[in-house]
């Protein structure tokens, strides 16, 4: 933190996703009302003092939900792209590691799913799903690995060459202990900060899914299904599309922010400016 006060931008993000994760999980004891309760005698109600953010076509709280709905995105996020930081390390790393004919059938597999559109990939698999926050998340992670697996490959093959690793090498250290012991931890740093940088996208995926009714299902809240909601009643309750559209841009501003300002932070080329 200490590098990154440097940097006002990774500040700036770092407490939007800060602000954005303490309100997600004191959701339950602010949120003035049950996001899931039905009024019909307070359906399509303007902001105001009662109701934060208004009311959708249902009479539900459009703040409670909102709130609860950050739970189901960051969640979203989190699970995905932990999904494919596994897969990515793994596969980057036998790739860097071995290189070879396992590297070249590694990449080869990580060139073809990238001439795949990613979004439209996961369409046709969630097409076949029973739409469900588990099945998103299982997804998304299953289909956004390519990326880490380049940037562990990358620098597997960048480390293999260090003295260091040269000398553990020649002192017979075994390809376990070299890895997990020399290579990996030297990795971790563009690692994080290409996870952090996946979150948003995993974000902006399954605000899109939701949107197209094949993400999270009613009446459980996300900000996707909150958007979906609004587009039937945009002519004359702007609410329901300004509030969750406002915090998916300010949600994904925040981790591209907190990402790119880590990686100024500690890329040592950066530092000589």
């Amino acid at each position: 933190m200490i590098t990154m006060r440097r940097h006002p931008l990774a500040m700036i993000g770092f407490i939007i996703i800060a602000s954005i994760l303490l309100l997600a999980l004191i959701a339950p004891w602010i949120a003035p009302y049950d996001p899931d309760a039905i009024n019909v005698k307070a359906i399509l109600l303007a902001p105001s003092h009662m109701h934060l953010m208004g009311t959708d076509g249902l009479g539900r709280d459009v703040f409670s939900r909102m709130l609860y709905g950050s739970r189901i995105s960051l969640l979203v996020g989190f699970v995905a792209v932990g999904i494919a930081t596994i897969i990515g390390i793994i596969l980057g790393a036998i790739a860097g590691f071995y290189r070879g004919w396992v590297d070249t059938l590694i990449m080869r597999i990580v060139d073809i799913m990238l001439s795949i559109p990613t979004f439209f990939l996961i369409l046709a698999v969630i097409a076949f799903l029973t739409p469900s926050i588990w099945n998103i998340m299982i997804v998304i992670g299953l289909t956004s690995w390519m990326g880490v697996t380049r940037l562990v490959r990358a620098e597997f093959l960048s480390l293999r060459q260090r003295e260091f690793v040269l000398a553990a090498q020649a002192l017979g250290a075994k390809d376990r202990r070299l890895i997990f012991t020399h290579l990996l931890p030297n990795s971790l740093t563009p690692i994080i900060v290409s996870s952090i940088l996946g979150i948003a996208s995993a974000v902006l995926v399954e605000s899109g899914l939701s949107f197209l009714g094949l993400g999270v299902q009613a009446p459980q809240a996300s900000w996707g299904n909150i958007l979906t909601d609004g587009k039937e009643y945009i002519q004359f309750a702007w609410w329901l599309s300004l509030f969750p559209g406002l915090a998916i841009l300010i949600t994904v501003l925040g981790y591209n922010l907190l990402g790119d300002g880590l990686r100024d932070a500690y890329n040592p080329r950066s530092s000589q400016h």
